[in-house]
């Protein structure tokens, strides 16, 4: 029996994952969160085997915790499910330790799928982003600068690449302003830009954002 717990602050996404599990004889949904803290705080009594984890939780970022759950139990496999596309946030999750990434426009088709392959201690990835790991393996190019960003560098490059202020993002990442503008700075330094408009170009050039 492979155990499962979701974690999304959406009512309606939790409980039509658990629509789509209930049928299943080897798949039991054994805890659900609707935040980081609730996740972390129910994972000692649910014992689960796959964690299918929104990557936009209201507390924590799903890039946060990713090695945080992995660290705590090595057994745990991480499903990433999220609404932003693979090119986003995949590469990165997957560094993360998660063993696979999910759009949620293909969770409905996919996710039984993906769950079991996880726990097989498979990867589940599009074929696209499979393709995209693979040519990279085989002809390593010098990475672009944003893959070196760290995890929160990378979240505020991404809300400056859709135009949004600093004050903004501070409340997005619950950080204060100070700690955000040195965060700034941090990735303008390492990526070779000077100003908000830069990185706005880079983004749109890269396809970061829609």
């Amino acid at each position: 029996m492979i155990r499962v717990v979701i974690a999304d602050d959406h009512d309606l996404i939790r409980n039509g994952f658990a629509g789509l599990v209930a049928p299943e004889e080897d798949i039991l949904l054994v805890g659900q969160a609707g935040t980081a803290t609730e996740l972390l705080s129910l994972l000692p009594a649910a014992r689960p085997d796959v964690i299918v984890l929104d990557i936009g939780l209201p507390d924590r970022s799903g890039l946060d915790i990713i090695r945080e759950i992995r660290d705590r139990n090595a057994r745990i496999q991480v499903l990433v499910l999220s609404m932003h596309p693979e090119g986003r946030y995949a590469h990165r999750a997957i560094a993360d330790g998660a063993a696979g990434y999910l759009t949620k426009d293909a969770a409905a088709e996919e996710l039984i799928t993906a769950i079991r392959r996880v726990h097989e201690r498979g990867r589940y990835v599009s074929a696209a982003l499979a393709e995209e790991l693979a040519a990279e393996l085989a002809a390593p190019e010098e990475p672009d600068p944003h893959r070196e960003l760290s995890d929160r560098e990378y979240q505020l490059l991404l809300l400056i690449g859709e135009g949004r202020t600093m004050r903004y993002a501070a409340e997005q990442l619950r950080l204060s302003i100070n700690t955000v503008n040195c965060y700034r700075r941090r990735l303008l330094q390492k990526m070779g830009l000077r100003t908000n408009n830069e990185i706005i170009r880079y983004v749109l050039r890269h396809n970061l954002v829609e």
